[in-house]
């Protein structure tokens, strides 16, 4: 299966893996499985640390990279037609990171490891972080 991260999954599993189900942690040790951090939750996350809203253990220039490596995860870049494809997308979710993160799923048939209950109401695989 191709997961993409959430970004919260994604942090949640990079420094507190207790906050996913052992179930979820499993999926996430699975070999079988691809993983990929979206281009869009890297500058999510940058944002949000240089606002002092996120606290990383280094910069996330560093952090985000190394974990990167460490965790086997993949880098989804962003195209033209990601961005694009939002604008079709229904007003369920207003984050705008969180509509980039559904756009890509849809056309790259990736399901979705999330806490984020409104990511259900789009036309896309969800898995319960």
């Amino acid at each position: 299966m191709r997961i993409l991260l959430d970004t919260h999954a994604w942090l949640w599993m990079t420094s507190v893996p207790e906050k996913l189900s052992p179930a979820t942690r499993a999926l996430l040790e699975n070999a079988d499985h691809e993983l990929y951090l979206s281009a869009a939750s890297a500058w999510e996350i940058a944002i949000k640390s240089g606002l002092g809203r996120l606290r990383l253990p280094e910069p996330p220039e560093h952090y985000i990279p190394s974990r990167l490596v460490l965790t086997g995860v993949l880098t989804l870049r962003i195209d033209c037609g990601h961005a694009a494809r939002v604008a079709s997308l229904p007003p369920h979710h207003k984050d705008p990171f969180d509509r980039l993160l559904i756009a890509q799923a849809q056309l790259e048939h990736l399901a979705i490891l999330t806490a984020d209950r409104e990511f259900e109401a789009y036309d896309i695989r969800t898995i319960a972080a």
